[in-house]
């Protein structure tokens, strides 16, 4: 029985009220399915435990008529929920046959209702320990009410031995059997208790078999509808939490200086220190903000939000924070995206792969085929854009295409920090005078929504397509995980993975703004009908990325 969803347990439905609803309901709801399913087994049914069933039966009809009006569950389920739990105990008074095919039904339902939605190993596990619970139910029950059972002693052996195996189970299932999340968690205690309490129970039999079933069918309740704890964070492994619903990168969550991303506006606090502003960054998409991090486990204060940290020992990389951070942070991210755990060793500023070098030189190529016989190079002091400045030059002296500040193409192969002022300056020096005559280009990793849409139109050497089903998953899968995330190119081949060789072509795309069937100002867009540009897939928001050239050669 679904209970809708609420912030208060974080669950995939469930308020703090309807969990404690939910506590109450379904152990009852097993207990009436015990009595049930084990009355034929017996001749006369103690009064008392006739009562018993009696009242968890009205109370286990009341709370799911409750349940349909409060936590807008299913009318129907409800209903037929409440009608079942009725009938099983006059059933087993009158007609004790009829009443176990009725109990059987009802515990069928119990199933669906506490595995809320859960399927494959899990929802067996789920049948095995609520199926398992109403059986000990109802034979605890019966033997404690001196009614006449078979073969007490093992059974409850069989029984409790069945429970804690599928608690055993859905310990290593859970990914907190073996951290510190089993004991620190909610979530981890409640599946530790349901795996302990029926060998308790199992143990010492007559005396606690009932409560302690009971305390383990709450736990094992509770568990299915609590969230899952996050992950730990693993020291050099780039962080990507939640803030109550807002997406909180921290990279590269190693001791010292670390970046801090967030998709709005807020502030950063490490413990209890005072609080960082979050700011834009050139280049970059969200808000970033710099934080000294000790070594070890700590925690971050995101927006009144708790965040727990790991930084381990080791020295971080110096260019994962700084102007090229931020572009570091969203690469690793791709991966993080994609469920990889990989540990930030290097920077994409950091070195100047063979694909980036061979994309610059044909991109010079072109130039010099299209007859410009200028260009103004734009690099920065990181490794990269050092070495990409050297091979443009080269490529520019082989071609005779001279390099000079006034040159008739721009070309841009710094970091995002440089290159967001240096596009900057083009679009104004192009809104006075006709500068540039021959266009703007920018490096491969230079191709981000934050960057290209500040100027009307940009050219990028590229060895894959941003509207391919590949890149349009990518820039899905992102802005799914982080909403608002611009797309990168180094974040696509990280999310794309290792295994993943670059294609050898090189093509040329233009990056412009786009704004087709422009409306009125303040006029609604038709129904349906997106802005361009707009909506999940566009690696390049508010713009497009097309073609305009063959494969270089």
């Amino acid at each position: 029985m679904d209970h809708g969803s609420h912030p208060v347990t974080g669950s995939a439905g469930l308020d703090l009220a309807a969990l404690i609803v939910r506590l109450v309901l379904l152990p009852a709801t097993a207990f009436v399915a015990g009595i049930g399913l084990l009355r034929p087994q017996v001749d006369t049914l103690p009064r008392r435990l006739r009562q018993v069933t009696v009242v968890l039966g009205g109370l286990s009809a009341v709370l799911a008529v409750v349940s349909a009006v409060a936590f807008d569950v299913n009318v129907v389920g409800a209903v037929v929920h409440a009608l079942l739990v009725l009938a099983v105990p006059v059933l087993t008074t009158r007609r004790p046959p009829v009443g176990r095919w009725v109990a059987t039904a009802l515990l069928v339902l119990l199933v669906l209702e506490t595995a809320l939605g859960r399927s494959g190993v899990e929802f067996a596990i789920d049948t095995v320990y609520v199926a398992a619970t109403a059986a000990w139910f109802g034979l605890a029950s019966l033997a404690l009410a001196r009614a006449e059972t078979p073969r007490l002693g093992p059974l409850s052996w069989t029984l409790g031995g069945v429970l804690a195996l599928a608690g055993a189970v859905q310990l290593v299932l859970s990914g907190v059997a073996f951290d510190r999340r089993l004991y620190e968690t909610g979530f981890g205690i409640a599946l530790l208790a349901a795996f302990v309490l029926p060998i308790v129970a199992a143990v010492l039999w007559r005396r606690v078999a009932v409560v302690g079933v009971a305390a383990a069918f709450v736990a094992w309740s509770a568990f299915v509808a609590l969230p899952a704890p996050a992950e730990l964070p693993v020291p050099g492994v780039p962080l990507l939490a939640d803030a109550g619903g807002t997406p909180v990168l921290v990279s590269p969550q190693r001791p010292g200086r670390n970046l801090v991303h967030l998709a709005t506006a807020g502030s950063v606090a490490v413990g209890d220190g005072p609080a960082v502003q979050a700011v834009a960054r050139p280049g970059a998409s969200g808000f970033w903000a710099e934080v000294d991090l000790p070594a070890g486990r700590s925690s971050l204060v995101v927006s009144g939000r708790t965040i727990e940290v790991d930084t381990g020992s080791a020295s971080g990389v110096a260019t994962a924070s700084g102007p090229d951070g931020p572009e570091c942070a969203t690469t690793a991210l791709g991966g993080l995206v994609a469920g990889r755990k990989d540990v930030l060793t290097a920077c994409p500023a950091d070195a100047l792969s063979e694909a980036d070098a061979d994309a610059l030189r044909k991109l010079v190529g072109f130039l010099a085929a299209r007859g410009t016989g200028s260009i103004t190079v734009v690099g920065d002091s990181s490794a990269r854009g050092t070495e990409a400045a050297r091979v443009v030059r080269d490529a520019a002296a082989v071609s005779r295409v001279a390099v000079r500040p006034d040159g008739a193409a721009l070309v841009v192969v710094s970091g995002w920090a440089q290159a967001a002022s240096a596009l900057d300056g083009a679009a104004a020096a192009q809104r006075e005078r006709p500068a540039y005559p021959y266009g703007l280009y920018v490096a491969p990793w230079l191709l981000t929504g934050p960057l290209v849409n500040t100027v009307a139109s940009s050219t990028v050497p590229l060895r894959f397509d941003p509207r391919e089903q590949a890149a349009v998953s990518y820039a899905v899968a992102l802005d799914n995980a982080f909403p608002g995330e611009a797309a990168t190119v180094t974040g696509f081949r990280q999310w794309l993975g290792p295994e993943q060789p670059e294609p050898p072509r090189v093509q040329l795309f233009a990056a412009a703004q786009v704004n087709a069937m422009p409306m009125a100002p303040g006029q609604p867009h038709a129904p349906g009908m997106d802005v361009p540009g707009e909506g999940a897939g566009f690696f390049v928001p508010q713009g497009t990325v097309v073609p305009i050239s063959f494969p270089l050669g």
